[in-house]
């Protein structure tokens, strides 16, 4: 059976990235992202539709999130849909639908007061090839 897991969204961020490393060292990044949807109805009303998505990143690309982007700031990324399943402590079963980044673009121009860490900001010339690196190790789960 043939199968094909694949998105590609756009959106601001809902909150600023949350980076955290495990014991053995792995980066990871919990981002939020509102995707707007404007169109009209068939009786000429216009509507707007948001959809929010929670991304986790990994590795190399989830530290360069986290020190470049903030909340309200516009991103494109590409990845694969993820079914996480719990059980909540009332013993009812939970799930929710989220996206395990692979790719990802900075959208708009350079704003260097925007860069949460000064002291550590490199020209635009390090910077920008370092936000083009991607993460090519395998996710954990």
């Amino acid at each position: 059976m043939a199968s094909f897991n694949k998105v590609i969204l756009i959106g601001n961020l809902t909150r600023d990235p949350d980076l955290r490393v495990t014991n053995s060292g792995l980066s990871i990044c919990k981002l939020g992202l509102a995707v707007n949807r404007n169109y009209t109805t068939k009786e000429g009303e216009a509507k707007d539709e948001t959809t929010y998505v929670d991304i986790d990143a990994f590795g190399k690309q989830a530290e360069v999130l986290s020190k470049y982007m903030q909340k309200g700031k516009p991103l494109m990324i590409e990845g694969r849909l993820k079914l996480d399943q719990w059980e909540s402590n009332e013993g009812q079963k939970r799930s929710k639908l989220g996206v395990v980044l692979e790719n990802f673009q900075f959208i708009g121009g350079r704003d260097d007061t925007t860069v949460k860490n000064p002291e550590k900001m490199e020209d635009s010339s390090s910077s920008s090839s370092q936000a083009e690196e991607s993460f090519d190790g395998d996710v954990p789960f």
